[in-house]
């Protein structure tokens, strides 16, 4: 598609194309193309007809940039994934949700933060949260008396404190599976608060130019949130 795909810092690519598939031809000689196919063979029939009108429209669509919404393509995406992935390998995704074992971890968040919204002027963040989190279930099982197992690891996950008080205080009656759940999506509105504390983004956020959403995929069901929130933020 030709939508300004930095709006989002997403590319996704289903079809692998060749030098030889491609097209020679402009985006606009393929509309006049289309368009003349349309009143040279005005015998294709009404089934036809609809179809090439809806391809013309498509393209037209993906040509204008203002036209492209970046969270309706997550969506669109993750539909597609759940549909060609997720269901069709149900052991994988099964073996996944009993925990991971990682050979290599990158982590490069606040260089990454600040080169997408200053260079890559991207219109949207979303921070996503994912089902059967060993970190959240780390963070849930610390003691109330803040007793610690290692050095650095409760350290680490206690950055999202708030949100597995909230989820205590709030959803106490809950079994500690579901009570993680939660915990895995407060900690999504948790970082998207800390993301706030730069203010590169904060700038944005209040200029408008920024969006910061929050999501959680549960890879357990095939089920994928996305949600706003209000930060109700005025300029200084």
């Amino acid at each position: 598609m030709a939508g300004k795909f930095t709006k989002c810092m997403m590319l996704c690519c289903s079809v692998k194309v060749s030098k030889g598939d491609m097209g020679s031809e402009s985006y606009e000689e393929a509309i006049a193309a289309l368009s003349k196919l349309l009143s040279d063979k005005a015998d294709l029939g009404s089934v036809a007809a609809a179809k090439i009108k809806q391809i013309t429209a498509e393209l037209d669509a993906a040509a204008d940039p203002t036209l492209f919404d970046p969270i309706k393509r997550i969506e669109t995406g993750f539909l597609h994934f759940k549909k060609e992935k997720y269901e069709k390998n149900p052991d994988l995704y099964g073996a996944l949700a009993k925990g991971q074992s990682p050979k290599t971890k990158y982590s490069g968040v606040g260089a990454a933060i600040e080169y997408a919204v200053l260079h890559l002027k991207v219109e949207n963040i979303v921070v996503i949260g994912h089902s059967c989190c060993g970190g959240i279930k780390g963070l849930m099982s610390i003691p109330d008396d803040g007793t610690t197992a290692s050095d650095f690891i409760e350290q680490w996950v206690s950055i999202c404190a708030p949100a597995k008080n909230k989820v205590k205080s709030e959803n106490n009656e809950l079994s500690f599976s579901e009570q993680c759940t939660n915990c895995e999506k407060e900690a999504v509105n948790v970082s998207l608060g800390n993301l706030l504390t730069y203010p590169f983004v904060r700038e944005a956020v209040v200029k408008k130019t920024l969006v910061l959403k929050g999501a959680h995929y549960d890879f357990v069901n095939g089920k994928f949130d996305l949600w706003n929130l209000n930060f109700q933020i005025t300029p200084l």
